[in-house]
């Protein structure tokens, strides 16, 4: 019998050493098992390939460069050692004053506690190093709930089981591996705060009326179950569909604001669907940041359909390759596409849509180009269909269909407060250069009055345009540092780009 009991023990101990074995298999970066201690410790740290999802959710695969602008490939500011300076949030006090805010971050603190307790306490049990046997190893390792997934919808959700997706008030939507939900995210309130990444936040159900404002929190904090893949360095906001009142005299009355973030983002109206952002924060793996969405809209009643929106927010990880480069806005990554100005529309010309206080780059990446690296970008105005303007920055009645150039080549010096800027741009036909443009046609004329947009394209590299305004669209009179006449309807512009090799 003794015999017997021992025979059975021995073979336990073979069959719970070889399932020790096969865990260890299937935990990367893990040398021994004496480094499991280390790494159970650190075990928010795993990187896991399905954080590479922006290549397929914001661009199409294409060839990228190493070889040209680290600056553009390998922004800094993307990795732990470098640290954003702490930045004051304008909207603190109006989100600590509102009870709703208090209880769902206390919910978020909440689900961290609970979850941290059950994975220090029970599931990374502490044995000796000497002691190869730990049943519960395996349960330590959390994966975050930031894999990204994509419906056959085109709506991005987050790959989650069934129960986590309710317990987030999330929309289970077609299926990711392993037995996984792709879970759909949808807030339409006011006063809400985002933890999850890909969240849509939607205006709600009834009408907007003003004055009002309609905020939300995305917290940023690396202890939080829901953020545990990698320290977050970047937010983009896709406007899926955006919709406010227009702006007088280029002066936006209901607002968009961003507040929080170390991107200085410009006050936005009007109609942005379509339209994107990238805003930089500190490293979540370093400081918690709270980053505030906030509509503020101006007396009157509206119609649902004229204060809607459909925002997307996605929380981009620190050293991803799909991260915008270091104080670009915008970033496109693809060699061909269309850019236009926040409100631009192809419409009739009835009113100004250009915004006042506007001040952001517009970066672009450096692509492929059969097989060649891209070596210029060049720039045509947007043909439009609907009696709209394509390009319209700094215009007036005196001169109709001016085409302006930056200070110095004009009297007037349009260019010097309203202006669209692209570095060492040349018309190729012509060998003329220019840096900034404004008027109502896009090219290298040295005087008013040239009446045609023409193609211009730079080869200075990183890829990138300036787009800024000032404060008014009247007339600039002394003691301004150049005089100039009002403008009248400008649009802002719409640009038809592309990169080439040659």
């Amino acid at each position: 019998m003794l015999k017997f009991c021992l025979t059975l023990l021995f073979i336990f101990l073979i069959l719970c050493s070889a399932c020790d074995n096969n865990n260890d298999e299937q935990l990367p970066g893990i040398a021994s098992r004496e480094d499991s201690e280390d790494f159970f410790d650190k075990s928010h740290e795993i990187l896991l390939d399905t954080w590479n999802y922006g290549k397929s959710l914001y661009y199409e695969p294409s060839a990228f460069l190493s070889v040209y602008d680290s600056l553009y490939r390998h922004p800094e500011g993307r990795t732990l050692s470098n640290k954003h300076q702490p930045y004051i949030n304008p909207f603190t006090n109006y989100f600590l004053s509102r009870g709703n805010y208090q209880v769902k971050n206390q919910h978020v603190e909440s689900r961290f506690v609970l979850g941290n307790l059950m994975n220090t306490a029970f599931f990374n049990n502490r044995f000796s190093p000497a002691n190869t046997f730990r049943p519960f190893g395996r349960l330590s390792v959390r994966q975050p709930l930031l894999d990204a997934c994509l419906t056959a919808s085109g709506d991005a959700g987050i790959c989650a089981p069934g129960s986590v997706c309710s317990l987030f008030g999330g929309r289970p939507s077609g299926s990711c591996s392993l037995g996984k939900t792709c879970c759909i995210n949808a807030i339409n309130t006011c006063g809400a705060t985002v933890t999850l990444n890909n969240t849509y936040w939607q205006s709600p159900s009834v009408a907007v009326n003003a004055p009002t404002i309609c905020a939300l929190n995305i917290k940023l904090d690396n202890k939080f179950v829901e953020q545990l893949g990698k320290p977050i360095c970047q937010i983009r906001l896709d406007f899926v569909s955006f919709t406010i009142a227009q702006p007088t005299a280029g002066t936006c009355t209901d607002t968009f604001q961003v507040g929080g973030a170390t991107t200085v983002a410009p006050i936005i109206c009007g109609d942005n669907s379509g339209q994107h952002m990238y805003l930089d924060v500190p490293s979540s793996d370093v400081t918690s940041t709270d980053v505030q969405l906030m509509f503020n809209f101006a007396t009157g009643t509206a119609t649902p359909s004229s204060r809607s929106w459909n925002i997307k927010i996605a929380l981009l990880p620190c050293g991803a390759d799909y991260l915008a480069p270091v104080d670009c806005l915008q970033y496109f990554t693809a060699p061909t596409g269309r850019v236009s100005s926040f409100n631009w529309r192809d419409v009739p010309v009835s009113a100004i849509r250009q915004l006042n206080n506007q001040n952001y780059n517009i970066c672009f990446r450096t692509e492929l180009i059969d097989r060649q690296t891209g070596t210029q970008m060049c720039f045509s105005v947007c043909a439009t269909t609907n009696a709209g303007a394509g390009y319209s920055i700094t215009t007036n009645e005196a001169i109709p269909g001016n085409s302006l150039l930056g200070v110095g080549n004009n009297a007037q010096g349009y260019c010097t407060y309203d202006y669209l800027g692209i570095g060492s741009a040349t018309d190729l036909a012509t060998g003329l250069m220019g840096d900034r443009f404004c008027g109502e046609k896009l090219n290298t004329a040295r005087a008013p009055g040239f009446n045609s947009s023409i193609q211009l394209c730079t080869k200075s590299k990183p890829f990138k345009v300036n787009f800024v305004t000032d404060g008014t669209e009247a007339a600039v009179v002394a003691p301004a540092l150049v005089m100039v006449p009002a403008d009248t309807n400008n649009v802002g512009f719409c640009l038809d780009y592309q990169e080439r090799a040659n």
